[in-house]
This record gives C-alpha cells, structure tokens and sequence, in this order.
C-alpha cells in the first residue's frame, strides 16, 4: 500500500489541532461556569461533562467550607436533593425485574395499609403512578412522615390529596417518593438507605449514599443558603444515628430521605447518569434491564399546556421541554433527559441527550435567588455552549483522502 505523504502531513495538522482543542474547551467551559458564579455569587460550583462514553470534563469552583475557605474539590460529595428520586426509582426497577411486585401493583398492597384518594375511593393507587407524580398525591409541609397517608393515624387523609382522580393529573410529590422508598424496603427487606447503596451505588464503585454517617465526613461540601444578604450554613446533613433505635422497617424509610437525600460527587453522579444514559449497563456491571432504563425515560405525564414549569415526566426522570437555548433540543425527539434538585440552598442538575450521547451534571452549595433566572438553568446553558459549542467547531476540520 503506498500512502500518499499529503494525507499524513493533513492528518498530523488535524491531530494537532483537535488536541489542541481540549486546553481550549477546558478553559471556555471555567470562564463559562467562572461567569455564572460570579453573576448569583455562588459559593461553589461542581461540575461534569459526558461524551460519547467518557467524562471528558470535571472541575469544581469556590469553597467546600466558606469559613475556612476550604476550595471545593472533584472529591467532594454534596446533597443532590431531587435528583436522588432516580436512585429510589432504580433501586424499585430491579425489584420489578425479580417478579418481586409491578409497577401496577396497588401501593395498598405493596405499603401494608389502605390508600386511596377519598375523592376517588374506587381507584386504585399504583406504584407508576407514585413515580410519575401522578398518583393525586399533595405535599403537606412535613412530608418526612407517612402518617399523612396512613388512615390508622390520619382518618381519611383528605387534605393529602388533590381532587382529581389518581392518574388523571400531574402534581410534583415529595410525599410520595418517601412512600416509594418505604415500598422499596417494605418488599425488599432491606433497609431503604442499605439496598440503593448495596444494589446501585456500591456495584458502579462510587462514594455516596442516603446515610450521611457512613459516609467520608471529610469530604462533605456544605450547603448554604442566602439570609438577610449573608450565606448562613444549612442543615442539609443531619446525623440519623440516634433515630436508628426507634426505626421501623417498612415505615421508617422517609428518615433517609427517598425523595432527596442522596450525598455524591459530581464526578460519581455523571457515572451513575452514564449508567442511565447506556440503558441499565456500565463496564459490564448491569444494574437495570434496557427495558426498565427506557420506561424509566419515556414521558407518562406528557405536558398538557404553555406552561413552562409543567414537565414531562417518567419514572422519576423527566424530559427537559424549552430548558436549553439551542432550538434542536425543544423538539420532540430530541428532549434532553434527566432530573433537577432544589433544596437546602443547592441546586443540581443531571441532564443528558438520548439522542447525541452528551450529559452534564452541576451541583451549587449556594447562590443568591433571581427571580428572572434560574442559577441551575443558568449553569447547564453556559456549560452546554462553552462545551459543546466549541467542540463542534474543532470538529469541523478538512475530509482527508488517501491513495492505496
């Protein structure tokens, strides 16, 4: 075969300018991520970027610790809030692939007492209902308690729901991705906080969990929250050892917090979102089946108005509709997936795009409220254009030929 000397010297000339796309890209996605920060004061900022199989981005902004001035780290593990409902959901996929209950099953039957809406008394409470917020369910204030489900504590319950039939609405409850962390321990048998470490987090080789003391205390970023025009430390990692006496299995599982309480880099959940994004499967490790990862990702609650804060929402992932700028992913079809988290003072977000194979993960310890822009918006905007922007364009180099 001769090569033709044209060709090596142009692929050589190419080979240099992608790698030098990567200093580039690293340093456009920090100015990015530097610009946001500095707009809501943010106190730290962690953030991941996925392609193609790989993290090809992972740094972290600001402070662990804004007392000490302790820099935040790639291993440091902050609270994701929300974005743990798909650690809870996950966790239940397998037990549905074991035969062990359905996702259609009566949640009555599943929890061990009677729930039904009073509205709609006939109708049947499903456990794909509780996952897709579907199930009627209203948050009361404290929804860290099942007593407001449970008719031997709460009568009738009324207050807890809303009055339209169970399936038939969509309402985002807290309350009811606690129920699901009960169910999950319930049939399992396994404590709630045990199996999803055990049976996720623990099988994909990370660091994380619900239970914040068996977790490496020196690595916990702090999470804060904006009071009178100062950060105040929030208590988003309280110790649950000395509850563990009282627990309750099959009830007590809301003490972990199923709805929000996982603790993970932002490195580790970009593994855990590249699980999702590879269908149920990473490096050989299976957690879910491919059929249970894509029910997961498809839409039961299709949105039904203009608003922009309705979502489209599967199993504890929800498609994200108007969310980017880039007019591509504001098409059905082309939705990017995953879940946000709010609570404490941080806000999170794992995202990703079935169709391209990109995802980004950020997590904030604290910023300042805008009421005209959301700082996790803000974050996977900037990082999706510094990111993505930029490597579509080094990507854009001369077709090379060669002469056998």
């Amino acid at each position: 075969m001769r090569i033709n000397h044209l060709f090596m010297a142009g692929a050589a000339s190419v080979m240099l300018a992608l790698v030098s796309c990567v200093p580039t890209m690293e340093k456009k996605t920090n100015k990015a991520i530097e610009d946001v920060m500095n707009e809501f004061e943010a106190v730290g900022v962690s953030a991941a970027v996925v392609k193609n199989g790989q993290i090809v981005y992972n740094e972290s902004f600001g402070y662990a610790n804004l007392e000490d001035k302790t820099p935040l780290t790639n291993e440091h593990i902050m609270r994701i809030a929300s974005i743990s409902k798909s650690f809870t959901a996950t966790s239940l996929l397998q037990l549905v692939e074991r035969g062990i209950i359905s996702l259609d099953d009566d949640v009555s039957d599943l929890i061990g007492f009677q729930m039904r809406n009073p509205n709609h008394p006939e109708v049947p409470i499903t456990l794909r209902m509780i996952l897709s917020h579907t199930a009627s369910i209203r948050d009361p204030e404290d929804y860290s308690t099942l007593d407001h489900l449970n008719p031997a504590v709460s009568g009738d319950c009324a207050s807890t729901y809303y009055e339209y039939k169970p399936g038939e609405g969509y309402n985002y409850s807290n309350l009811g991705l606690n129920l699901a962390g009960t169910i999950l321990e319930n049939m399992s048998g396994v404590r709630f906080d045990k199996y999803v470490k055990d049976s996720v987090i623990n099988r994909l080789g990370l660091h994380g969990g619900h239970n914040v003391d068996e977790l490496d205390q020196t690595k916990i970023a702090l999470i804060y929250r904006r009071v009178d025009g100062r950060y105040v430390e929030s208590n988003a990692y309280g110790s649950v050892a000395h509850r563990l006496d009282d627990y309750t299995m099959g009830y007590s599982a809301p003490m972990f917090s199923p709805t929000g309480g996982v603790k993970i880099s932002a490195h580790d959940l970009a593994v855990y979102m590249m699980m999702h994004m590879n269908y149920g499967e990473l490096n050989g490790v299976h957690i879910i089946s491919e059929e249970s990862a894509k029910t997961m990702q498809t839409p039961v609650w299709i949105k039904q108005t203009d608003d922009y804060y309705e979502d489209q929402y599967g199993l504890c992932l929800q498609e994200f509709v108007d969310f980017l700028d880039d007019p591509h992913y504001n098409t059905p079809g082309n939705y990017p997936v995953g879940h946000t988290g709010d609570a404490y003072g941080l806000r999170s977000i794992m995202m990703w795009s079935p169709a391209d194979g990109w995802g980004i993960v950020a997590i904030t310890n604290g910023y300042v409220f805008n009421p005209e822009q959301d700082v996790i918006e803000a974050l996977a905007n900037a990082i999706y254009k510094a990111h993505f922007g930029l490597s579509q364009s080094c990507g854009k180099t001369a077709q090379l030929t060669y002469e056998p």
